[in-house]
């Protein structure tokens, strides 16, 4: 079998022996066995028909299978053996899996901050209000909609030529503190673009994240210890051999722990999704696009600072193109 050479293998590497590995399911030890091992294992389940031929076998013909058959009916005979298997994984990948939600949430949550925060975001969205009406592009009663800031990235500036973005950029970087010397401008224009990305460095982590799969994470730690219940229950059910004590008691003592950090978890999450809704609404994004996706608002922010990255790179591309055209010239006008 396949199944079983595979876990064969698994085993030699770990340096396991048969009688290691059931001791660790009897007793719920799932430190010991590790998340490498128990997923191999609930991957390389029986089927029905697998296991009732490895049940049906006896002892006295044990001969017949080989090292990694026996170890399978060795599992086997151990009551509810995956669903033991099962819920030891759960536990082993638990604190992991509540850590990374814990910071997922908390991007979220200093995302959002960045947004309101931001003091040169605030800058370019009051820039574009105030030249929105001189390029002809509004939003219905007279809000700035930020999906705004994609619509205007290839209209004309006010001078009729200058890509707006790049009218914005110019009219930005003077405001900083440079009106003429056009070196030093190109120079602060970089110090703009690096101000506003890292202050919004965590918005463009949250723009790689599913809303609809972290909620489905939270959702599966909760049935996960819910399913570490039912099989202490079945346990208990099964008889009061030390062993079975044992297991009930790691498992019982997991369970105190972890329903206080699903509670915390919990809490983070619609902390953290209040804060999103919150700050999505004071930027009057477009209520269909943000019940396709609630996070929208982080998504669309990061795809300007795409832009406007590139947007400064062709000012500065177009930029060396006139003075080499102009050195041309020149040279050939001295010539």
């Amino acid at each position: 079998m396949k199944k079983s050479q595979s876990i064969a293998i698994l085993l030699r590497a770990l340096n396991m022996s048969t009688e290691e590995v059931c001791q660790a399911l009897m007793e719920g030890n799932a430190g010991t066995l590790g998340t490498d091992l128990l997923g191999t294992l609930l991957r390389m389940a029986p089927t029905k028909d697998e296991e009732f031929k490895l049940k049906e076998c006896k002892h006295d013909s044990l001969c017949n299978l080989g090292p990694a058959e026996q170890f399978l009916k060795a599992v086997l005979d151990i009551p509810f053996a995956f669903r033991r298997l099962d819920a030891m994984l759960y536990i082993a990948n638990f604190d992991s899996e509540v850590e990374y939600l814990r910071m997922s949430f908390e991007i979220l949550k200093i995302a959002c901050q960045e947004l309101r925060n931001s003091r040169m975001f605030q800058k370019f969205l009051q820039a574009m209000v105030n030249i929105r009406d001189r390029v002809n592009v509004a939003d219905e009663a007279g809000t700035f909609e930020l999906e705004t800031l994609l619509k205007l990235i290839n209209a004309e500036g006010p001078d009729g030529k200058t890509i707006l973005l790049n009218f914005v950029i110019k009219e930005i970087t003077r405001d900083e503190g440079i009106q003429d010397d056009d070196v030093e401008l190109g120079k602060l224009k970089w110090n703009v673009i690096d101000d506003i990305n890292m202050e919004l460095i965590n918005v463009k982590k949250a723009a790689e994240m599913d809303s609809f799969a972290l909620i489905n994470d939270v959702s599966e730690l909760v049935c996960g210890i819910k399913n570490v219940g039912e099989v202490v229950r079945l346990n208990e059910a099964t008889g009061s051999k030390e062993s079975n004590q044992r297991f009930s008691e790691s498992m019982n003592k997991f369970l105190k722990k972890a329903e206080g950090h699903i509670t915390r978890i919990q809490a983070h999450q619609s902390a953290a999704f209040f804060l999103v809704e919150e700050v999505t609404a004071y930027f009057h994004v477009n209520s269909a696009k943000k019940l396709a996706d609630p996070f929208i608002i982080f998504k669309v922010v990061s795809d300007f600072l795409s832009i406007l990255n590139q947007a400064c790179k062709e000012v500065d591309k177009n930029n060396e193109q006139a003075t080499f055209n102009t050195d041309n010239i020149n040279t050939k006008t001295a010539v």
